[in-house]
């Protein structure tokens, strides 16, 4: 491995420690501040916002650390280490706080969630019959547990690589003089 190809995978861990303060210091933050604004729709719009924004940000630096030029894989591989290393380090905090700080706020979240969804169902119209099903489906289970916040990372992960893809796919530029 030359130090090029280790120098662009320094670099994108760094933006995933980078990622990772954000969201953890965000919701560490608001845990703090304004739990209640934890169950925000807006709040996952502005983090997926700043991951992407992290995430393009690194591919951008890898290229240039790279000489201009970067292949659809050391694209991806940028991208992916960045927001893997982010959003496991958002895990961890989630977990720390919901699970061994204070379980009593994941409690509080997930009867804050209950009620937005019968509200939201109620203002879209939703038979009685779903949303009784649905409320009973939420109240029976912790959207907080440590399994439930380690598939969420998992199912974010894959979620995030397919918009990885097309990252790499629009940054990729070919270095005319390799033998490629």
């Amino acid at each position: 491995m030359d130090s090029t190809n280790i120098s662009f995978k320094k670099s994108a861990s760094n933006y995933g420690l980078i990622l990772g303060g954000i969201i953890a210091g965000i919701t560490a933050l608001l845990y703090a501040v304004s739990l209640e604004t934890l169950t925000k729709w807006w709040l996952g719009i502005i983090l997926f916002l700043v991951a992407m924004a992290i995430g393009i940000v690194s591919v951008a630096k890898s290229k240039s650390i790279l000489g201009g030029f970067i292949s659809f894989k050391e694209g991806f591989t940028s991208y992916f280490i960045t927001i893997a290393i982010g959003l496991f380090i958002a895990t961890i905090t989630g977990i720390l706080i919901f699970n061994l700080v204070d379980p009593g706020a994941a409690e509080y979240l997930q009867e804050r969630i209950v009620e937005i969804t019968r509200s939201m169902m109620e203002r879209f119209g939703a038979p009685e019959s779903d949303i009784d099903k649905a409320i009973a489906d939420l109240e029976g289970q912790n959207s907080y547990s440590v399994g439930k916040q380690l598939r969420g990372f998992i199912f974010q992960l894959a979620f995030y690589s397919v918009f990885g893809l097309l990252v790499a796919l629009i940054m990729k530029k070919k270095d005319p003089n390799s033998l490629d």
